[in-house]
């Protein structure tokens, strides 16, 4: 959320073109900044209370699938392409980066392990030397993420 303050009025319009919350044109009242503030309150609290998604929509195989993040056992990373191993023991392959597979997970849910895996924290059995199991899986952490794995689990 941004709320700009300048004294140039003219660069209003470009300010809500990039869904600016406010627009405060100096000098302005304290009034006039409280009435931006709680705004931006309530458009916290409204951003709060929306419903978030708990599921993934991945295209593959010609079709797009609608992926919920409980059915997720961990996305296993080939080159370009993903595994996403689901509770029913399906696989679904999609050609889509480690990268981009992450930045559509929710952080508090995923987290990547090694550079070729991301788990869902919640459903670690063990974490035993440099590895974490899953199910039948055992992962291994790579030294980058290693850090993160102890901060998050």
């Amino acid at each position: 959320m941004v709320i700009f303050t300048t004294a140039y009025s003219e660069y209003a319009v470009e300010g809500f073109n990039i869904k600016a919350l406010d627009y405060l044109l100096k000098p302005f009242s304290q009034e006039r900044f409280l009435q931006a503030a709680e705004r931006a309150k309530k458009e916290m609290q409204g951003r709060k209370n929306t419903i978030e998604h708990n599921h993934l929509l991945i295209r593959a195989d010609y079709k797009l699938h609608r992926i919920e993040f409980d059915d997720i056992i961990l996305i296993e990373g080939l080159d370009d392409y993903i595994k996403i191993h689901l509770k029913n023991k399906t696989v679904i392959t999609a050609r889509l980066s480690m990268k981009g597979i992450l930045e559509k997970l929710p952080p508090a849910l995923f987290i990547r392990v090694h550079r070729s895996y991301i788990i869902p924290i919640k459903k670690v059995k063990t974490l035993y030397n440099k590895t974490i199991q899953i199910e039948d899986f055992v992962i291994p952490i790579g030294d980058t993420y290693k850090d993160e794995v102890n901060k998050h689990l």
